[in-house]
């Protein structure tokens, strides 16, 4: 069997670019669906679940980085 430059999971992972990618892509979609349907995101913060308006999350650049990724602070 031969190996497709497309399907290389090992290259894939040792890169973890796509990885990273799908993770903001994913996280922006949750955004958006959650600011569509009026209900807050639940998170992780300070060691505590809480619930945090999903108007009060920035939505991450398309194809940007983990670092515009982060929530604003109140």
């Amino acid at each position: 069997m031969s190996r497709r430059p497309g399907r290389d999971v090992e290259r894939i992972l040792r890169d973890g670019t796509r990885i990273d990618q799908a993770v903001i892509a994913a996280f922006r979609r949750v955004i958006l669906e959650h600011r569509r349907m009026g209900r807050p995101l639940v998170i992780w913060r300070d060691g505590r679940v809480v619930e945090v308006p999903a108007d009060s999350v920035e939505l991450p650049a398309v194809g940007g980085s983990r670092r515009s990724a982060n929530h604003k602070r109140s």
